[in-house]
């Protein structure tokens, strides 16, 4: 195949281009802090810029509501069951296919600036002798991507030694510009500085308000956004198409972000907590024991909200004003022509929402994510801003990412669906009824306080456009919310009687998918289709008592005259 494979022909004949993908991800944005999706005090100009370019798809449900395990779907375009690296630093098995493998096959290359929380099959790749200093090691340990740079932002350090053990090129920046340290990435970008002239560590969310011990310029996102400009002005001129995934590090923890942006936002800006008391009085176990953990209690202490999420929305602003930096570099560029834009999030994040901090269950402001796509094409010219709110999962950007490439989506390995068809105005006659997310929570302290073994600590959510539904294994009792009645989730209708026929349903789909076929990933149903009519053409005949009983060209091997006799003739009976 060729580059020109992505290029389409429009009704006139000329050439449209979708020549190359930026495809932006940020770390724990929630769904509903963009102005265009109705945040009542923070701006968001730059999302709502893109936005007004292209669709904004207002019910994205990503695989699973934790980093890793979701990133890999997002990566593999294949439900976390499929992949099987269900948690963070859980390996994505040797022969995955990725993005990347799709991608090239179309020509396009496949890059990554910033983070992908992915942890190499090591064992896998000694055990098929894969060198990891090779290209074809050095794809294989990266998630399938060629690295401009890689950064996961994650470099916490305790007792046992840091989080992450890769170097970190960010650190290695900020020493050169003179920030001391051995891991300036706390102690300058992710810390303040008290009154004392101490640390006043991000950890620590009562520092939230202080601004970041960095200037603004040197901190996390415009450094990566310097490194997106670098590639793609590296990239203005060259033949092949490509594919870059920018991937932020924030507005993820710590909450802290440097000035201007510590001082945009403050209490008076904050919505009110989506809580009641009615869900403490009788949770799902499940729920009960997240609930517990250290940051759920944190988050339900209003002074914490007060403190944290002002800051939340000061990284998000700096992630929108870096935006709007590449942007306008495209648009000077002429490059906006030609280069499809996505936004999305790899997990929201509840921010003392139902009692509870961080991510991990299926309350939508942990689940549901942004998704905004800029399609250049004349094609998408009918959606531009506009909202589709059928149900997407964050498998189907990898489906969408072939098609906008020239290519056939595989769908014996993909199990997202194309949403090209939405972008260009011609939704499918029949689209999902139902999306999924999956959460593993073997690795989690929650697994041996609630004494369940580890491979039936899982988590399954089912939601439709009304009904959200969730089943936790060794577990009878479910949880149901209607949407329609209760969009805030906060009536979990799991027990109650007048909704078994709803339970019921939710489980028969929650089975129907589990039965898919999605290991079988090496022929398509096309070349299983091919493979049945040849197959009589091979000689193979079973059941047949003469020849007669087979079509005589199946047979013709089998017919003729016999050669040199090698066995003696057998005597006539006496």
């Amino acid at each position: 195949m060729t580059g020109r494979r992505n290029r389409r022909r429009s009704d006139d004949g000329m050439s449209r281009a979708i020549r190359n993908i930026l495809f932006v991800m940020y770390d724990q944005l929630r769904f509903d802090y963009l102005g265009c999706a109705g945040h009542p005090s923070l701006k968001t100009p730059n999302f709502d810029r893109l936005a007004a370019r292209g669709v904004r798809f207002s019910r994205c449900y990503v695989q699973s509501p934790v980093c890793g395990a979701s990133r890999m779907s997002f990566y593999t375009g294949r439900y976390v069951q499929s992949h099987g690296a269900q948690w963070n630093n859980f390996p994505l098995k040797v022969g995955e296919m990725t993005l990347g493998d799709h991608l090239r096959k179309l020509d396009m290359e496949c890059w990554l600036v910033g983070k992908t929380h992915m942890k190499a099959d090591e064992e896998g790749m000694d055990r098929l002798g894969i060198a990891r200093d090779g290209m074809i090691g050095a794809r294989v340990s990266e998630c399938g991507f060629d690295i401009h740079v890689r950064d996961d932002g994650l470099w916490a350090e305790g007792p046992g030694g840091f989080y992450d053990t890769r170097r970190s090129p960010y650190n290695e920046y900020l020493n050169a510009k003179g920030y001391e340290g051995r891991n300036p990435w706390h102690d300058h970008a992710n810390s303040g500085i008290a009154g004392d002239d101490a640390i006043a560590s991000g950890w620590f969310m009562r520092n939230a308000g202080l601004p970041a011990n960095i200037r603004a310029e040197d901190s996390e996102t415009p450094w990566l956004t310097d490194r997106a400009i670098e590639f793609v002005s590296q990239r203005w001129n060259s033949s092949s198409p490509w594919l870059c995934h920018l991937s932020y590090i924030k507005p993820h923890w710590p909450y802290i972000v440097p000035a201007p942006y510590h001082a945009m936002y403050g209490p008076h800006d904050i919505p009110q907590p989506i809580r009641n008391e009615d869900e403490r009085a009788n949770p799902h176990p499940v729920f009960g024991s997240f609930m517990a953990s250290a940051v759920s209690r944190a988050f339900s202490r209003d002074e914490v909200r007060r403190a944290a999420i002002p800051a939340y929305m000061g990284l998000i602003a700096q992630c929108d004003a870096e935006l709007g930096r590449l942007m306008d570099l495209l648009e000077r560029a002429g490059r906006m022509d030609d280069t499809m834009i996505v936004l999305t999030s790899d997990h929201g994040d509840y921010l003392g929402d139902h009692w509870m901090g961080e991510k991990d269950l299926f309350h939508e402001p942990s689940v549901k994510v942004p998704l905004i796509i800029c399609d250049p094409s004349p094609e998408a010219d009918a959606t531009r801003n506009t909202i589709c709110d059928e149900l997407v999962e964050a498998i189907d950007l990898t489906a969408t990412f072939i098609e906008a490439a020239g290519g056939e989506v595989p769908n014996h390995i993909v199990e997202g669906r194309s949403l090209m068809p939405f972008l260009h105005g011609t939704p499918p006659h029949e689209w999902r009824e139902y999306a999924i997310s999956e959460y593993d929570y073997s690795a989690t302290p929650h697994c041996r306080a609630l004494g369940v073994e580890p491979g039936r600590a899982r988590l399954f959510m089912v939601a439709d456009k009304r009904w959200k539904f969730m089943h936790a294994e060794g577990f009878d009792r479910p949880m149901l919310f209607d949407m329609l009645e209760d969009p805030n989730e906060l009536r979990d209708l799991g027990t109650d009687p007048a909704h078994e026929a709803t339970r019921q349903l939710m489980y028969a789909r929650l089975g129907e998918w589990g039965r898919r076929n999605s290991q079988r990933t090496t022929r398509s149903d096309a070349e299983i289709g091919e493979y049945r009519l040849q197959s009589g053409d091979k000689g193979v005949i079973l059941g047949a008592w003469d020849v007669g009983d087979v079509d005589t060209r199946d047979a013709s091997r089998y017919l003729g005259k016999a050669g040199k006799r090698h066995v003696p003739m057998d005597e006539p009976d006496a």
